[in-house]
């Protein structure tokens, strides 16, 4: 499956074309899922729970655009993808952005700027992006 916009990524070098892997994808969804179900956990440190939601969104946001059949190594193009691979509404893909600017921040200039608030949207957009994905069903049943 082609996607408009997605193919213009490509031309520009943002993604590449790859064909669907249904072990990938089932990877991905289960690394999603643990990390997701681990990101719930009250008892653990804002901050664990806050790279747990992060991995959890970002392995959820690539198993989409992977079940389209393409890749990239840019985290921001992989979550503002989402609008196109599954059909979410930009508010949904920002706060997901916002997540990995804040990643971004604490990872390579040791700023953690991340609270509460920012962890409740980015598990609320999750759980959005979640049900989308696990709606796609097999990657084997697009041919």
């Amino acid at each position: 499956m082609t996607l408009p916009d997605l193919e213009n990524l490509v031309r520009a070098g943002k993604l590449k074309n790859e064909p669907p892997n249904q072990d990938e994808f089932d990877g991905l969804v289960k690394l999603g899922e643990a990390k997701f179900k681990d990101a719930q956990v009250a008892s653990l440190s804002l901050e664990s729970r806050f790279e747990l939601a992060y991995g959890a969104s970002h392995a959820f946001a690539l198993a989409a655009l992977r079940w389209h059949g393409y890749r990239s190594d840019l985290r921001y193009i992989v979550f503002q993808s989402l609008e196109h691979t599954v059909g979410v509404s930009r508010d949904i893909w920002r706060v997901l952005d916002k997540a990995h600017g804040a990643r971004n921040a604490a990872d390579y200039g040791g700023n953690f700027q991340v609270n509460e608030r920012l962890l409740q949207d980015m598990l609320a957009a999750t759980t959005i992006v979640r049900q989308r994905v696990l709606s796609l069903g097999s990657t084997r049943s697009q041919d």
